[in-house]
């Protein structure tokens, strides 16, 4: 079985009610309830986490890394500012996917920029909530594609 920790940034706690017309009208709650059905049938053991504090999600990061496991990651606002949380990922040699619920390329330019998109597996935006379901899809593939007893 393969572990994976779904890592989530600031204001996420928020979602449902937070500027539904760009994020939805699911909730964080909704979206963990999704991705631990799509992880059972994956076999995969999830943790999913969330914190409005960025110190906080750079040890979640490494907490991830102590343990072998990947990291789905949506880290908000800090995907744009936080180059501690891009040196987290990098020096925990974990294989991160970068995930969004909006198009951050059709939002204001600054949200253009990801810190931490050149030290993730990849990057997958604009789906709603079923980015994180696509997110978790591709991580457990690049995950079994670089172990041994992968089938």
């Amino acid at each position: 079985m393969i572990a994976i920790h779904c890592l989530n940034g600031p204001n996420l706690n928020l979602l449902g009610q937070r500027e539904p017309g760009i994020y939805g009208a699911a909730t964080l709650a909704d979206i963990e309830r999704s991705l631990q059905e799509q992880a059972a049938r994956l076999d995969i053991a999830l943790t999913f986490r969330q914190t409005n504090h960025e110190g906080e999600l750079v040890t979640f990061v490494q907490e991830a890394g102590a343990a072998g496991a990947g990291v789905l990651i949506n880290a908000a606002a800090y995907t744009h500012t936080s180059i501690a949380l891009r040196d987290a990922i990098a020096g925990a040699g974990v294989t991160a996917v970068e995930i969004h619920l909006s198009n951050v390329h059709a939002r204001e330019d600054f949200r253009h920029v990801s810190r931490i998109a050149p030290v993730c597996a990849g990057l997958i935006s604009g789906f709603g909530a079923h980015s994180y379901v696509l997110g978790l899809d591709a991580l457990a593939h690049l995950l079994r594609g670089r172990s041994p007893s992968a089938s």
